[in-house]
């Protein structure tokens, strides 16, 4: 069964582009070049994938993610913009975008980010049915992650977590109780050159004790080490 991709962008040859060579490597395409049509379609056709265009009429792409993430749709977005722009950069990650992507691009850079994110993100039907013995689940305290379904709980109720806060979640429970410097966690989660961007963990991070944590200021799971990084740690009485 083919991933379908959904491609949001009010550059007519941007679309054509993209959709010509997503369907030359084997994805469904379904375009829109507007951000209100862009999120009608990300609700009712039910991409694997959204290519989102930053500046759009009607609604901008920061806004169509927003308001795609307060609905609950998770699915992953890999955001465009002509702007090479830090603050645009950081806004978009905050939002709940997955990855980022300067214009121009080259399409065959595209089709890899898409095909990474994918790759992480979708479990094979196989591979669950092996793990339904829930061999492999990681618990911390009150939260209890399943590295093979990609999922997540905090006191027994499933996490909505982007691609990227769930494998930096992973990834620090699995080395709970050890420091990982920012650089660290950006190779390992990103898995490609952020150009020693550090703020995107700082924002995700966030983003995880926004869901974690009782008290953000006081956090009990993650960790802040001073001039280091990030530990997750057992709770101390959970």
């Amino acid at each position: 069964m083919k991933n379908k991709v959904l491609v949001v962008d009010d550059e007519q040859s941007i679309v054509t582009l993209l959709q010509y060579n997503f369907e030359q490597a084997g994805y469904d395409v379904i375009t829109a070049m507007d951000g209100q049509a862009g999120k009608k379609l990300a609700e009712t056709e039910s991409p694997d994938m959204i290519v989102l265009d930053l500046m759009l009429p009607n609604l901008d792409g920061m806004e169509v993610c927003k308001q795609l993430r307060q609905k609950g749709i998770m699915t992953p977005i890999l955001m465009l913009t002509a702007k090479d722009d830090e603050f645009d950069k950081i806004l978009g990650l905050e939002l709940g975008a997955d990855d980022y992507m300067v214009k121009p691009f080259s399409p065959r850079e595209v089709i890899a980010r898409v095909k990474a994110i994918l790759r992480r993100t979708q479990v094979q039907p196989e591979a669950v049915e092996e793990n339904d013995n829930n061999e492999g689940k990681i618990e911390i305290g009150k939260l209890t992650i399943y590295p093979e379904k990609y999922e997540a709980y905090y006191k027994a109720q499933q996490l909505e977590l982007t691609l990227k806060e769930f494998e930096l979640l992973l990834n620090l429970a699995q080395n709970k109780g050890r420091v990982l410097t920012r650089d660290q966690l950006l190779s390992t989660v990103w898995n490609y050159d952020f150009a020693g961007d550090t703020r995107i963990v700082d924002v995700h991070i966030s983003h995880l004790r926004e869901k974690i944590e009782e008290d953000t200021k006081k956090p009990v799971y993650i960790k802040t080490m001073r001039g280091l990084g990030y530990k997750m740690e057992e709770p101390k009485g959970e």
